[in-house]
Formats: C-alpha cells, structure tokens, sequence
C-alpha cells in the first residue's frame, strides 16, 4: 500500500515538473513579453499634468483594446523625470517607449540608450514617415541626417494679449488685426506696452526662458547661434538690436521681467486677473484661460522689426524615444508610430487640447471651436519656427546656465553690453570644453 502512494506521488511530482518545464519554454516570463494570455507586454512613460495623464490613459485603452496581441501599461513619472528615467536605464527598467525633452535627448544619443529611428521609419511598412512631420521640430532630435525621437506635438511660441487690459488703456486696434495687415511691428507693440504701463497695468512679461529671448533674436532676423555652433548673441548686430529693445523696455517698464513680479504671482495668474497685457506662451495656456468665461483674450504672432508680417519663433517640443534595449521593438514601435501618428494626435489633442500637432493633416484640432479667435497664427508659426538649436540643448546645463545669467541681468540692472560679453564667453566656453571631452 505504501510502495503504490510513493509511486504515485513520484507521478504527481514527475508531472509538475513537466508542467513547469513547459511553462517556461513557452515564455512565462512577462517581462519578457508572454503571458497565459500570449500577449506582448510594452511600457511606456512620460510626465503630464492631470489632464493630459488622463488622455494618455485613454489612448493607452484604446490601444490595447484594437491590440489583443499587445499589452500596453502607461507609467506616469511625477517630479525628477530626467533623473528617474537615467536611473531606470542604467538599471535596465526602463520603459520601451518614453518621452524625453531637447537635453535629454541629446544624453540619451550620446549614450547610446534609444533607438535610431531612422530605418524603422523608412520601412515601407512604417505607419510614420520623416516628411509627415514640419522640418523646424527636429531639433536636437536628429543627428547627423539620423532620427532618435519625434516630436509628440509642438508648441509655438506666441503673444496671448488681454483685450479687456488693451482696450482700458486706449487701444482700438487689436494685435491680430494689425498682424493680418503686415503693421504688427516693435513700433507698435512699445505703443501699446507704454499705455499699458500707463494705466498703472503690466505691459508685458518677459519669461526667462531660450524660447522667449530666441524669439526676440529672430523677430529681428538675427540669430543667437552661428553655423559652427558658437553662441553669438553679443557679436551678431541683430542680436544685439534685440536684446537692447528687451533692455531699454525693461528699464522704461514697458516690459517686467518675470522675477520681479509680486511674490506669488505669475504672468498667466495676473492675465487672469486683468492686470498684464501681454504674455509669452504656446497653446499650453488655452485649456487654463478658457475656463475663465470672463476673460477676453486672443494671440497674435511676435511682432516683427524686418518689414516682414512674420518671422520665425522657439517652439519648445518634447519627444517620443524608443529604448535601445526593448525586449518587444516591434510592439513598441507600433505603439510609438500610433501615439505621433495623425490620428494619435488627434486623439491627444481634439477638444481644446493644450498643444499643436506635429504632424501634417491634423490642423482641424488647433481651429475647433475658434478658441481663441486667431487659433489660426499657432498653426503659421509652426510652419516657419524652430525647436531649441542642438548647438544648445546638447552642452548639458548650457540653457540653465544662460537663464541664471540673464536673471542677473534683468534683476540688478547690469550694463547689457558687458553682460551679453559675459554670457557669449560663458556659453561659448562650455561648448568647447564639451567638444574637447
């Protein structure tokens, strides 16, 4: 009786080991991409305020629901998302598919971490093409004629300006207006920030940030970076030219820098309140204004100083990478090549979403609703404007670093001469020893 029950619990034992065995030859494994269910498990992450985290959920459904095969878990990341994603790479935990900005993007293609896209984008198959998406987004994202990320959507840089403020100072003519008829010019917008100002109200302003003084530079047709590389926003006349306006209205108080404004408080917050003019922003600005019934508002592209109707503008982009070291690269890619696809952007940005497509055929999103009544001024200086120069975004800390000494600038009244000297050597210092690593 007792040589029968160990024969068959040795059966018992023999078959679960059987099982096991066979378990782990079919890839029980789930990180590795199979499950009970047979499907391909991706990840992806990125940052977002609730809104958009509650869109990129969506889609994420929507994708596994047209996907049975696939498996797509969407991982928000919440403070310190360059560090978080550094650390996850190193410690190959990273996600499959993730977000990335200009600085890290170029860490990223240094180091080899992520993907380049170019043959997976060439492929005849490919739902994406390098031609789908405007020229002037790449930015730090291609090197060398190759592709390492695309951009998710875009943001150009633009002027919202209150009417109410406007209007109470005076002002018949609106900015969109004399845009459409070539007259919006530095003449025009000093004239209105002095009766702004006037009124006892903010004129305008002015963010410490790559996109706003770049935007200034180029409203001029100067350039802050020459063909080599080298910063030279103290030598190019027009670049200069542009940074003595911002000087010479910041002094007149035409223009405040964004430091020196109450404690508290920040441009978009007093705009609300009718207490600013003008402020510089992409569309990032239209689901928060929009729901202020009250407030009359609209946007107008940088006012020119060539005689031209518009010249180019920063558009601050973040891009969608690809891990080098995916288990699943042809599950992740499709999920990529959906997520910038027309439709993905569609999907992300319809309904007053709070950015414009980076890709072509989808304008109808950024004109829905005709909010603001000039949507039409984002989607025109998409077409001519430009993400952060790679000359920049890939000197690590060189953005930061120019911020910090223009804030120096702007909070304790430096001579401007000696401080563009100043920032020019600063800047074109690091980009040398950086090349020389």
């Amino acid at each position: 009786m007792k040589k029968k029950q160990v024969a068959r619990a040795t059966i018992v034992l023999v078959l679960l080991f059987t099982t096991l065995l066979s378990a782990c030859a079919s890839g029980g494994d789930e990180s590795s991409g199979g499950d009970s269910g047979g499907k391909v498990k991706i990840k992806w992450a990125t940052w977002g305020n609730p809104g958009e985290l509650s869109r990129f959920q969506e889609m994420t459904k929507e994708f596994n629901k047209t996907h049975p095969d696939i498996e797509a878990e969407f991982i928000p990341i919440p403070g310190e998302y360059d560090q978080k994603i550094l650390t996850q790479l190193t410690g190959g935990t990273a996600p499959d598919v993730f977000y990335a900005g200009d600085g890290l993007v170029v860490k990223l293609i240094e180091n080899n971490s992520i993907e380049n896209l170019t043959p997976l984008m060439d492929a005849e198959t490919s739902l994406i093409k390098e031609e789908d998406y405007f020229p002037g987004l790449w930015g730090a994202a291609k090197r060398d004629d190759q592709i390492y990320g695309v951009a998710v959507d875009c943001n150009p840089m633009v002027l919202w300006y209150n009417k109410k403020v406007l209007q109470e100072a005076g002002i018949t003519e609106m900015p969109a207006d004399l845009q459409a008829n070539g007259q919006w010019t530095w003449d025009k917008f000093q004239e209105m920030t002095t009766k702004i100002k006037d009124s006892k109200k903010y004129g305008y302003v002015l963010d410490n940030s790559w996109n706003s003084y770049h935007s200034w530079v180029t409203s001029n047709g100067g350039t802050v970076y020459d063909e080599s590389g080298k910063f030279v926003g103290a030598t190019d006349a027009k670049s200069k030219e542009a940074f003595q306006f911002l000087y010479d209205n910041v002094k007149s108080k035409n223009i405040t820098f964004s430091g020196t404004l109450p404690k508290g408080q920040g441009g978009d917050a007093m705009f609300m309140s009718n207490q600013v003019g003008f402020v510089g922003a992409g569309r990032w600005y239209l689901p928060l204004f929009k729901k202020n019934a009250s407030l009359e508002y609209d946007v107008v592209t940088w006012p020119t100083n060539t005689g031209n109707k518009i010249e180019p503008a920063g558009i601050p982009t973040a891009y969608l990478v690809l891990n080098k070291t995916s288990k699943n690269k042809e599950a992740a890619y499709q999920f990529f090549s959906e997520f910038v696809s027309k439709e993905g952007q569609q999907f992300r940005l319809q309904g007053g979403g709070n950015a414009v497509p980076s890709v072509q055929g989808v304008d109808d999103v950024v004109l829905e609703g005709n909010l603001p009544e000039h949507a039409q001024l984002f989607l025109d200086a998409r077409d001519i404007g430009y993400a952060l120069t790679p000359h920049e975004a890939g000197i690590p800390g060189l953005t930061q670093d120019i911020a910090s000494k223009f804030e120096a600038l702007w909070l304790r009244n430096e001579p401007l001469e000696a401080s563009l000297t100043g920032i020019q050597d600063m800047a074109n210092k690091k980009i040398e020893e950086y090349k020389n690593k």
